[in-house]
């Protein structure tokens, strides 16, 4: 008997944390998608009903990915990439277009996205290719090759035009960072994608040609052999990356969305024209700040918001769900929220830094990066902080794929977890 019960040890409190957010989230929905009538809360018509649905086969999701063997994630990460990457190149051919993105499965009367679940695959593939023990993340070989293996479904989701999902692989760079790769590689990445954007269509060229000269000379002052390859891999990379943003911005960003770049970053020239872009392009935003203001301290209470009710915040069950926290739950809900969000990610650390081998290490840290990147980008944008862009806010937006893709990211990190927790 003991030795089965240890088999059902793991880390209750990141499993007490999520549940808190996905009961807490789903309130939210109930409150985004109901019309001020009696609710039923089994009506799988509604948006609240579907999430219920979704939530109670979580349940059974969660159950299988415990129940798996955990050296199973490990040694199997290769296969789950590349299964990954079929379900999201076969889009191109029976992807059904949804908002002009192209980004879903049609089955049955339901839709599912797979790139919420590219993202626990990919974290997989980066932590077993970097914790190879050939692998050294100093050599510019095995950069190109882990930058490879990010960039592949980066690229197969920004070209259904899914630029939010296609921004969230950026953060693997901290998970990489973690692991030794250079601080450099953060301060390029941020400078390129402003200058790229907001100076001459080469003023990313020019400041990674710069960059590559100041390392040149700083061998040359200290005397040392200057290695080309690293400056003239940086020139190459650099101007990639830099041609790709502005080409990302000019021909496969929607307008809808380029025109909220322009807003944030003051691109348009024109004053005029830049003020009357505010008032129509940012009225999703403008509606959002109204509704979370309202709340005041307290909020308003369940579903009690007037904006809410209203439906004057548009998607406001899926991407813009946190306004519903600020009407209803006000400045207290709002600051919970976000404290239970930064307890999971600090826990999800902890736990990471804690694991006896490098591939646990690192896909916790993968977990923690993606859902610090969903969380930040997703409450900036609704708090006008960044560009809105469209990012659930994790466990919280409507969606079964989004709700089953955070589920998979983080339960299989739990249970390789439980290997440490099992082992003392």
């Amino acid at each position: 008997m003991v030795e089965a019960s240890r088999y059902y040890k793991f880390d209750w409190i990141t499993i007490i944390l999520f549940l808190l957010l996905v009961g807490f989230g789903w309130l939210n929905i109930v409150s985004a998608s109901h019309s001020g009538d009696t609710i039923n809360y089994l009506d799988f018509s509604q948006p609240y009903g579907k999430q219920l649905m979704f939530i109670f086969l979580t349940v059974g999701l969660i159950i299988l990915i415990l129940a798996v063997e955990s050296k199973f994630y490990e040694r199997f990460s290769s296969v789950i990439f590349i299964i990954s990457m079929l379900s999201l190149a076969g889009l191109f051919v029976f992807g059904k277009n949804v908002n002009g993105a192209t980004s879903w499965y049609g089955i049955g009367g339901m839709t599912l996205q797979p790139s919420e679940f590219a993202k626990a695959a990919t974290a997989l593939a980066v932590a077993k290719y970097v914790s190879d023990l050939n692998t050294d993340l100093k050599r510019v070989k095995d950069q190109i090759y882990v930058f490879g293996i990010i960039a592949i479904p980066a690229i197969l989701v920004l070209l259904q035009k899914d630029a939010g999902s296609t921004l969230v692989y950026g953060s693997f760079i901290f998970v990489l960072y973690r692991e030794g790769l250079s601080p450099i590689f953060l301060v390029l990445a941020a400078m390129l994608v402003v200058i790229s954007l907001s100076a001459l269509k080469f003023g990313g060229l020019i400041t990674s040609i710069v960059i590559a000269v100041v390392i040149l000379a700083h061998h040359f002052f200290r005397k040392r052999k200057p290695l080309l390859i690293q400056p003239i891999s940086i020139i190459v990379i650099s101007a990639a990356m830099a041609f790709g943003v502005r080409y990302f911005y000019d021909e496969l960003l929607p307008f809808h969305q380029k025109d909220r770049i322009t807003i944030w970053l003051s691109l348009e020239k024109d004053p005029v024209k830049l003020e009357r872009m505010k008032k129509t392009i940012a009225y999703n935003l403008n509606e959002s700040e109204k509704a979370i203001s309202s709340g005041g301290l307290t909020g308003k209470g369940f579903l009690q918001g007037t904006r809410t009710t209203g439906k004057f915040v548009p998607e406001q069950h899926t991407d813009y769900i946190f306004s519903t926290v600020g009407e209803e739950w006000g400045f207290t809900g709002s600051a919970a929220v976000i404290i239970v969000f930064v307890l999971l990610l600090l826990r999800i650390l902890h736990l990471a830094e804690l694991q006896r081998s490098q591939f646990s290490r690192m896909y916790g840290y993968g977990v923690a990066s993606i859902f610090f990147m969903h969380f930040f980008i997703n409450i900036g944008m609704v708090m006008g902080i960044i560009p809105t862009i469209g990012i659930p806010l994790p466990m919280f937006s409507y969606g079964g794929s989004g709700l089953w893709g955070f589920t998979i990211l983080l339960f299989i990190f739990i249970k390789l977890d439980s290997d440490r927790i099992n082992q003392w």
